[in-house]
Formats: structure tokens, sequence, C-alpha cells
């Protein structure tokens, strides 16, 4: 009798793991990024290509941003579980009500960059140009370049993400991402400098992984295994972009290979991913006095009131901490 049995109960155990397994699997995670599909998102794509969320147990479904999206907004009315953003964002969204926590960052720096015609020595050089600038420019980078970098009186303009109006006139700076305006540039074919804004003492990170703080309560082992999974698929990703690549332009199919090629190789040149403390802790990992620094400056420029925004609830280590993905 019993031999019979045996096998019989061990199918219905097998059966039984099987289904558990498959109903962890389908456990739904949605993410945000912070603009179309495109090589700084390249891990993301290439976790979902290669089956890394799957086996981590999530169901992830990858939502694109763009120029007119609010994520911030939008995760807060449940339309992201997390989404992505430099962790300053995180902390001016908590001053507006939203509590948004920086969880774990893909960019240990900032990516954002001056381009220049000319060649300066310090920052202060360009205090005579004017400056292209986006919106979002007015709430980042820029009061703290005014203070920190000579250029309270420098003039402004709006930056379309068309770099022609910089190619036509030698007397302005443009803002950009290290991994995406010089490529435009390039193909103007005139000589241009780039600096990048970390390079200055710009503190934040970039390109971070932000949730809310009733997602990271809820969820805490969702949370840390799409972050693990995600830096998994970052490196990954600059070793053999291919399997992520065909996941982007099939999300973006304006995006062109070539870019795609020249966004990896300036992540690979600036170590966007690699570099700073992620040498140490692995990719993703976040520390305490970095973030400070960002608050720190927030509050310096009256971007946020030090009094509405508690340093130690935007951030929390423990979802990056025990990752250990090396570079």
């Amino acid at each position: 009798m019993n031999t019979r049995s045996t096998p019989v109960f061990t199918l219905l155990t097998m059966a039984a793991l099987a289904t558990s397994a498959s109903a962890f699997a389908a456990e739904k995670f949605t993410f945000l990024t912070n603009w179309y599909a495109q090589a700084e998102h390249g891990g993301f794509y290439q976790a979902q290509a290669t089956g890394l969320y799957q086996h981590a147990g999530l169901d992830v479904e990858i939502k694109m941003g763009g120029p007119q999206i609010n994520v911030m907004q939008l995760m807060a009315a449940g339309q992201a579980d997390c989404t992505l953003g430099d962790n300053g964002q995180a902390l001016e969204t908590w001053q507006a009500g939203v509590h948004a926590v920086t969880v774990a960052t893909v960019f240990q720096h900032s990516p954002t960059v001056f381009i220049t015609h000319d060649k300066v020595e310090n920052p202060a050089e360009l205090k005579d140009k004017t400056f292209l600038l986006a919106t979002e420019a007015y709430t980042s980078f820029w009061p703290w370049a005014k203070s920190e970098l000579g250029l309270a009186g420098s003039k402004v303009r709006p930056y379309t993400f068309n770099v022609q109006p910089f190619l036509a006139d030698k007397n302005l700076v443009q803002q950009g991402y290290v991994t995406s305006e010089p490529f435009s540039v390039a193909k103007g074919g005139q000589p241009f400098y780039v600096y990048p804004l970390s390079d200055w003492g710009y503190p934040p990170y970039g390109n971070s992984i932000i949730c809310m703080a009733d997602t990271i309560r809820k969820r805490p082992a969702a949370v840390a295994a799409f972050v693990k999974a995600t830096m998994e698929g970052w490196k990954s990703y600059l070793q053999d972009p291919t399997p992520g690549n065909s996941l982007i332009a099939k999300a973006n199919p304006q995006m062109s290979a070539e870019q795609i090629a020249f966004g990896i190789a300036q992540m690979k040149q600036y170590q966007l991913v690699t570099g700073g403390d992620a040498k140490t802790g692995g990719i993703g990992i976040i520390t305490e006095p970095r973030l400070k620094k960002t608050w720190d400056m927030l509050v310096k420029n009256k971007l946020i009131d030090a009094s509405k925004v508690p340093f130690e609830q935007t951030y929390t280590l423990e979802m990056v901490k025990d990752a250990g993905v090396m570079p």
C-alpha cells in the first residue's frame, strides 16, 4: 500500500508547490520610468527580457514617462508601485504631501551636464552666458548653480529639448544629460565641451528608485526583490545589452540603435552605474551621508522646509543593503 501511495503523495506535493510558486510569480509590480525607453533605463528592460523579475517572483510592468508626465503624481495616484527620479524629487514631493521614499539608485551621481561652446576652467566663467533650461531645472539644479557656481546673474531661456538653438548661438549654454544631449550636439559638427554638474559638487544621485512609503510598509519583500533583480539587470545590461535593447526598441521605436549605443558608452565612461559607492557597496547602493547632502542643499536653497520634510523618513537603506550586486 505504501509503495502505491508515496508517488501519489509526491505528485500532489509537487503540484501544490508549483501552484504556490506560480501564485508568487504572479505578484504584480508596476514601475514607471521618467522618460521614453532609452539606454538610461536599460537595466530595467534587461531584467524583464532575461527573466530576472520573473525569477524574483514578480510580474513587472514597465510604464514609460515623458515630457508632460508627472511621475510622482501618477505614483501617488496608485498608477505605479515605484518610479524613477533623482532623490531631490522625492524630498520635494514629500513637502507637497506625498510620502515618497528613495530606496536605491541606478546612477551614483547625477547625469546632468552643462554643454558649452568654449572650454572653461571653472563654472564662474559661464556667468555672462545665457542658459537653456527646462522647467524642472528651477526646482533642481539651477538654484544650486546660482548659489554655488556664481551664476546668479546669468540669463536664461527655455529649453525645448531641441539642440538647434544651442548650435546656432555661441553665447548659449545647454543643459542636458551626459548620456543624451551630447549625441545630438555632436551631429551638428561643431566643437563643444561637456561639464557634469557632479564634478562641480552637485550632490544628488541620478535615476533613483522611489516608492511610496505605504508600498514599502505593505510590500517590503516585493520592493526588495524588485531592487535586487533590477541591479542584476543593470550588471547584465552593461555586459551584453542585446536583450534589453530589443525591448527598448519595441517600446520606443524612435530610439535608434546608434543613440542607445552612445548612451551605454557614456554610462560606462562616466561610471554612472558602477562608480562611487557602488564599487564597494554594490550597484544601486545609497548611503545616508550622500542623501543628507541633497536634503541640506534643498533646505539651503529654500526648495524644501526642513520642518516639513523629516530627512530620516525620506529614505530607507533596507531595500538595497542585501542586494549585493557587485559591478
